[in-house]
């Protein structure tokens, strides 16, 4: 893709002439590519990927899946699709102070798809679409790396030629293999990445196509794939926001390839006042500044209009998420943040330790020059140096344009990632490796065409590279298996990052999701005990005491959490349920009221204060919560069937109709409203509808025992005394110990024997 430069005038027009310099290395002893057609060469690299992945295909939503998908009110088709272009990536309001900012709408709208298509959330739909993605973008690496290596070209007669398969067939191998890309194919919400990168690649392939087509349609055709390929690039910008730095990468390869501006010598010529700088052709080239004002309008265009979609400031994290962005010297931010960088180098080169979270403690700050980790920042910038001194002062061309495009691919996406413009909420992330890999495929596969150009070892090369790309496939298969539950991914992390509390607190949540509290309190103590100021560790860890009565260590957490984070409103609720249940009234109603002050729309918080108001004998300031928490969250059946039996209890018969009546109209299959309702029918001796709505009640749930016991009383009282014997024989086959059921039961014989001898 390299213009034959002819010295044309200022004024000339003439179409530029494509000719290309084969790859000047002998890789046929390691990859037989040479006898693959291009279509079996995609093949075998999309089957390959597939390979690689397919064990994740029937996982579960792990991790952030739960957030971004089942938590999702974006996804249903209740909300309208106008919400997502409004909504940040966890369906939160873009314009929110606490929203993520994560603006992600068309990757959203590929999981709402998938809702649809799946008939719900059946994870099995959400992972095969990755695991084609991730094929399907490993597939378009074989063209990607064929112009990046300097293949695929047109002449200035049109003729097509394939100039690199060795090489491109190779990296888009190490590519589809690399373990680093699991987080993105084996998590659902690494979709972002796919379809980002996806669009990234479609914009930098189409803006290389103005290029091999300005031969045969001039520059009006050229300046149509450029714009074709800005759109693509707001396209990426759309699935996730690294998707921009795709128009720096292209301005890049606009200058430094097809250009050929040499920095190098531009530098010496502005250094010694050559006034031979003035005739450099690049310089004057005005469709090349033409194409820089296009991509610079471009993006400046797409940052403006994300920012005014954003409405507020940047997100704001907090410490833990990226502990180094808030050290007090700029000295430890910049030694840390390249510390960072030597962390991602180190993954793409070694990828075997991996982990779903890199936060919490898991990579402590480096505050002394003493630190040996500081050997990690000096082997990174020499490797980089080395690299980027070659890209510049190599005479070969070939060399140099590889090596550029190679840096580019592996620097520029990963700039927003890098902390030099605004502050990130992780330390490292294994999904934001997903584009930088390309480079380090690329160095990677142009380091073997070397050693086997000027080693006579061939065949000990062909192994390391045959023995990179089984390890790899097989860490794949691995790694994909441990995403496949959050059990199997919290528990690979204990290994990685023991020192990271949120790897101990996932595994705290999973087992107390699974009943297994005593588990679960060892691991919420050791998350406590690595990070003082967990407060979601904490309030969890509360939780569970309080359910274990004990009540007075909860308390001690569940303040300690506020006072660290007094904006918590759960923890504030929390801690207003213990001193309820430690009688302490007014402080619980103070610590509920303090909950709603700081999240407003809490309907959980309100039924909790109105259990406290019941508790009181404040019925109307019971009933007026319950009201509120069904207001906000109209399917909330607890504060419903509290306010039915509140009514029931306290005699007002016919509003605890109306408010049962409004219930199951809401949520017309909940049997425990039905129950409620049927209670209150029968008390008001509508005998007929009470006693259907018992036996709906029964038939949705069969082995609740008051359900029988309470259909027993009713045919008790409406004379049917052969149904009651019935239903109270049931009830305590059911629940033997139930004294009511007992009473009535024995009440009921009594009456029958009193009628047999009546009758004889």
């Amino acid at each position: 893709m390299i213009p034959n430069q002819h010295n044309a005038g200022a004024g000339s027009h003439q179409p530029a002439v494509f000719r290309m310099a084969v790859l000047d290395t002998d890789l046929d002893h390691i990859l037989p590519s040479s006898v693959l057609p291009p279509f079996w060469a995609k093949l075998v690299v999309g089957s390959v990927a597939i390979v690689c992945f397919a064990r994740s295909y029937d996982g579960d939503f792990v991790f952030d899946d739960s957030e971004a998908i089942v938590n999702n009110k974006d996804l249903q088709a209740e909300t309208p699709l106008g919400d997502l272009w409004h909504h940040d990536f966890w369906g939160s309001r873009l314009s929110s102070n606490t929203s993520h900012k994560s603006y992600r709408p068309l990757t959203v709208l590929t999981f709402r798809i998938n809702y649809y298509l799946s008939g719900g959330f059946h994870p099995v739909g959400f992972h095969v679409v990755n695991i084609l993605l991730h094929s399907g973008i490993s597939v378009l690496m074989v063209d990607v790396f064929s112009v990046l290596f300097g293949g695929l070209q047109y002449t200035s007669k049109g003729r097509r030629l394939h100039l690199a398969p060795r090489a491109s067939l190779l990296a888009a191998l190490l590519f589809a293999v690399h373990p680093v890309h699991t987080e993105c194919v084996a998590g659902v919400v690494g979709r972002a990445d796919l379809l980002c990168a996806l669009f990234f690649l479609l914009s930098f392939l189409g803006y290389c196509k103005a290029f091999r087509e300005s031969n045969k349609e001039g520059a009006h055709s050229s300046t149509f794939w450029v714009l074709l390929s800005i759109f693509l690039g707001a396209v990426a910008m759309l699935c996730k926001e690294q998707g921009i730095t795709v128009l720096g990468l292209n301005a890049v390869f606009d200058i430094l390839v097809i250009g050929k501006f040499n920095v190098l010598e531009i530098v010496q010529k502005v250094l010694h006042k050559d006034k031979s700088l003035e005739n450099l052709g690049m310089l004057r080239n005005g469709g090349l500044l033409f194409r820089m004002t296009l991509l610079t309008s471009g993006g400046a265009g797409m940052l403006y209009v994300r920012w005014r979609i954003m409405g507020t400031g940047p997100p704001a994290f907090t410490e833990v998420d990226n502990p180094a962005s808030f050290a007090d010297s700029m000295l430890v931010r910049a030694v840390n943040y390249n510390y960072y960088y030597s962390l991602n180098a180190w993954l793409l080169l070694c990828p075997w330790w991996l982990c779903f979270d890199w936060s919490m403690g898991c990579i402590p700050l480096i505050k002394s020059i003493s630190d040996w980790r500081v050997i990690a920042l000096a082997a990174l910038w020499f490797c980089l140096i080395g690299l980027i001194c070659q890209a510049l002062c190599s005479e070969d061309g070939h060399k140099r344009r590889i090596l550029t495009l190679g840096l580019g691919f592996l620097v520029i996406p990963f700039l927003p990632a890098s902390n030099l413009f605004f502050r990130v909420g992780f330390v490292v992330a294994e999904r934001v490796l997903y584009l930088p890999s390309i480079g380090y495929c690329v160095l990677l596969t142009f380091g073997f065409g070397a050693l086997s150009k000027h080693t006579k070892k061939k065949k000990l090369i062909a192994a390391v590279v045959l023995g990179i790309l089984f390890i790899n496939t097989l860490r794949c298969v691995l790694r994909s298996g441990e995403w496949r539950s959050e059990e199997q991914l919290f528990r690979s992390a204990l290994s990685v990052c023991p020192l990271n509390a949120k790897v101990h607190y996932n595994i705290g949540k999973n087992l107390a999701d699974k009943g297994n509290q005593t588990a679960a309190i060892r691991y919420y103590r050791e998350a406590v005990r690595l990070n003082p100021k967990y407060v979601h560790a904490m309030n969890n860890l509360g939780n569970i005491l309080k359910e274990r009565n004990e009540l007075q260590e909860a308390e001690e957490l569940l303040s300690l959490a506020v006072q660290i984070q007094p904006d918590f409103a759960a923890a504030w609720m929390n801690l207003g349920i213990v001193q309820n249940s430690l009688k302490r009234f007014e402080a619980a109603e103070q610590s509920y009221r303090t909950a709603i002050k700081h999240r407003r729309k809490y309907p959980d918080c309100y039924y909790n204060l109105g259990r406290l108001y019941a508790d009181l004998n404040r019925h109307v300031d019971a009933l007026n919560a319950w009201r509120n928490a069904t207001v906000l969250k109209p399917e909330h059946s607890l504060a419903w069937n509290n306010m039915i039996i509140l009514l029931d209890n306290t005699g007002n018969l016919a509003q605890a109709e109306a408010v049962g009546r409004e219930a199951l109209e809401l949520i017309p299959n909940d049997h425990s409203l039905m129950f409620s309702l049927a209670n209150v029918l029968g008390k008001s001796q509508k005998y007929k509808e009470s006693e259907a709505l018992f036996l709906k009640a029964i038939k949705a749930n069969p082995n609740a025992a008051s359900y029988h016991g309470n259909l027993a009383v009713l045919y008790h009282r409406w004379g049917h005394l052969d149904l009651a014997k019935k239903h109270y024989e049931i009830s305590l086959q059911l629940d033997p110990t139930a004294s009511g059921t007992k009473e009535n039961y024995g009440l009921l014989r009594r009456k029958l024997e009193l009628m047999q001898k009546k009758a004889v």
